[in-house]
């Protein structure tokens, strides 16, 4: 890995496809292989109503957003958005400045099939986010469930610093509360309190709020997730 580029045998492997159809992003090496293969098969042998995250309408997410009151130019960016229908209420309440993020390229695969024509007005990237080096500028980043599967401080401080980079107004994360599941999809997660994630935004990011909300999986389950809002405060700070 060199000047944020990754390269095989003299040959680069950041793959950027635009068609008629839909702007997409491939970055191969950014991928750590396992988490990549796992996820992956995820996708691949899972229907969304296989899989405990799936919401028909993501109602917390898109109460947080619209509460922000943006213009319908502000530059949202749902990580880990999978094949999340977040993006497709967005689209309808007629937001055009779109990115989804995904380690998965079946995820993405599924989501951009599902919305067909409409595809076209969403950037789409398959990427590791931790490692990921070409994002842009984002007045809105959103993510639901992935942060939760950062479990070791190196991962959480990357993270962490890509938010206070590329962050300029509002960050919303939802994860599972200390009264959710310890594990996701078979693997740890870490739960969180408004105590314990406040700390790891503060150089750069003050907390609006937080609230505990109940997701109804599709097989029946409850799981407690907390929602927080962050105000950039800082800018251009780094972790």
């Amino acid at each position: 890995m060199q000047d944020g580029k990754c390269s095989l045998l003299g040959f680069e492997f950041v793959v950027t496809i635009v068609t008629n159809d839909y702007f997409f992003e491939l970055d191969i090496c950014s991928m750590n292989t396992d988490k990549h293969k796992y996820w992956e098969t995820i996708y691949e042998t899972k229907a969304p109503e296989e899989v405990s995250w799936t919401e028909k309408i993501p109602a917390s997410s898109l109460n947080l957003i619209n509460q922000l009151q943006l213009s319908k130019n502000a530059a949202i960016i749902d990580v880990g958005g999978g094949d999340s229908n977040l993006v497709d209420f967005l689209l309808e309440a007629g937001y055009n400045n779109l990115t989804v993020l995904d380690i998965s390229e079946n995820a993405l695969a599924r989501a951009k099939n599902r919305l067909g024509k409409k595809a076209k007005k969403v950037k789409w990237i398959a990427a590791d986010i931790l490692t990921y080096e070409q994002l842009q500028h984002f007045d809105v980043w959103h993510d639901r469930a992935a942060f939760h599967f950062l479990t070791q401080p190196h991962e959480v401080n990357a993270y962490v610093n890509k938010v206070n980079t590329f962050v300029t107004g509002h960050l919303i994360l939802g994860t599972f509360s200390v009264n959710g599941p310890l594990k996701c999809s078979g693997l740890p997660i870490t739960q969180y309190t408004p105590e314990l994630v406040k700390p790891l935004f503060k150089n750069a990011f003050s907390l609006n709020g937080c609230i505990n909300k109940d997701h109804i999986t599709p097989f029946g389950t409850e799981q407690n997730f907390l929602f927080c809002v962050f105000r950039k405060s800082k800018p251009d700070a780094m972790h």
